[in-house]
This record gives C-alpha cells, structure tokens and sequence, in this order.
C-alpha cells in the first residue's frame, strides 16, 4: 500500500508539473515563424511538431538554380556564362543543330550536381542570309530578278553595287524584248542578243552581257562577321518564246555556315575555362 501511494503521488506531481507548463505556454503569445529555418513547437502536454519552413514556398527563394536561358549572339552567352558559370560547368557545340550549350550545374569529378540549370545558344540566320538563299537555285523572269538584285545591292562586292545596278535597270529596260541567242566569252561572262520591236521589219537589236559569278558578303548569323559567299549565275532562254529566266546558284551555303560556326566555338573555347566538348549534353 505504501508504494502505491508513492507511485500516486509522483504521478499526480507531474501532471501538476504539465499543468504549470500547460498553462505557461498558453500565457505566450503567439509568434510569427521565420522563413527559412525549422521550428520546433510545443503542442501541450509532452507533445512538440517539427515545422520546416526551408522550402522555396516559405522563403520565395529557389532551393536551386534550373531552367534553360536561350541567347542569340557570343557576346550573351558570355556573359551569361561569366556571371553563372564555375570551373566545373560543361560547354557543348552541336555542329548539327548549330547550338552550343552550356551545362552550368555539371557533375563534378568528385560529386554530382542537378546538371538543370543550362545555357543555350541557338543561332538565328541574319535577313540577308536567308533572302538570298530562299532564292538559291531559282529561275525569275527579268523583273523579278532586277528587283531581287536592286532590293540586295548591298551584299555585292564584285561585280560592284553600281554595275549590278545598271544591269538590273537594262533586264526592266527589255522586259518586252526577244531574246534570241546567247554567247558565252572567253573572260566566262554571257552576252544575250534581243530584238525589241519584234514587230518591225528590222527590229532594234542589242545586248546584255552578264557575269558568270556574283561575290557575296553575308553574315549567316546575327552577331557574325561576314563572309565570302559566290554565286554562279543560271539562265534560260526559250527560243521559241525568246523569254530569259535568270537565278543564280550558291556554291556549298552548307560549308559556310559550318565555317562561321567553327569560328564561334572557337572564339568561346578560347573565352570558358573549359574545353568545349563536340557533341550535346545527357538529356534531364
């Protein structure tokens, strides 16, 4: 009997004991938590909850860096890359896809990383570029190529501006005339004969001698330098009609954007502290 009162006792003590901190901790008021750190709160009676308020949804901060930042010029990726970037970030150059990117976040040799915050360069081709190659290959009649020539002016370096000018402004002057004949001269160039008064007993006659090649200086992307690009000049002359189609055909446009390409990666190879790798990254 005497035990059992003890064991009464002690236990009537320490519901006291929780009864003075029950009513402790309810006499405090209640206090704000602090974003960004775990709490531990008391519940009353022995009982206590963890609260963690580390999370991105507490701190508005995000736990880590991710997502894919495009740019569009050496110069963005950079400096881009300048302000994210560490020793231990991977670069790829894709000559397929004509991207380079960056992995920033890339394992390291001791440990691995998220590899989901990444930059990306995808080149965009410049207006010049893409006017003159949509007509790669393509026949126009005299009008159409007169204008094409005079609207591009800018991107002829031989013969020169002022010369394409003119014979631009002789194919509009002859929209009318027959062509007959065409003679190809011993400097490569081509000289088409035309009637204009078709309808006369002796026509008036001419000509229009055109180069064999154009020179072009076009930039493939926006950001680049210019380069060479030739052109071989295409015809052709319906007798019967004694209509002429005139175009013109780029020699290999492929191997000059992969020229101006092998030139960008070669300018961020020199830039990164990494080598730039031939290929793409794993994908997420």
């Amino acid at each position: 009997m005497t035990l059992t009162r003890y064991e009464n006792t002690v236990s009537s003590d320490l519901n006291e004991t929780q009864a003075v901190i029950d009513v402790a901790q309810a006499a405090v008021a209640p206090q704000p938590l602090e974003p960004g750190k775990v709490h531990v709160v008391a519940l009353g009676r022995g009982e206590f909850r963890q609260i963690d308020l580390t999370g991105p949804e507490h701190t508005g901060i995000p736990a880590r860096k991710s997502g894919t930042t495009v740019v569009r010029d050496v110069d963005s990726f950079l400096a881009y890359f300048d302000k994210h970037g560490d020793e231990e970030s991977e670069v790829y150059a894709d000559v397929e896809r004509l991207s380079i990117t960056a992995v920033v976040d890339a394992h390291t040799s001791g440990y691995p990383r998220w590899g989901g915050h990444r930059l990306e360069l995808r080149l965009r081709q410049t207006p010049a570029w893409s006017a003159w190659t949509s007509m790669d290959g393509k026949l126009m009649s005299q009008a159409a190529f007169a204008e094409f020539i005079e609207d591009n002016l800018v991107d002829l370096v031989e013969p020169d501006s002022a010369t394409m000018l003119e014979l631009a402004q002789s194919f509009e002057a002859t929209t009318s005339a027959e062509f007959q004949s065409s003679q190809r001269l011993d400097s490569g160039q081509r000289r088409f004969l035309y009637t204009e008064d078709v309808q006369a007993k002796a026509g008036s006659k001419g000509e229009i001698t055109i180069p064999s090649t154009l020179v072009l200086a076009l930039a493939p992307f926006e950001g680049t330098e210019r380069y060479k690009v030739t052109t071989r000049f295409k015809y052709r002359l319906d007798r019967q009609q004694g209509e002429l189609r005139l175009g013109f055909k780029i020699e290999r446009p492929e191997d000059i954007l992969t020229a101006a390409f092998g030139d960008i990666r070669t300018l961020i190879d020199s830039t990164v502290p990494m080598a730039v790798l031939n290929g793409a990254p794993a994908h997420r």
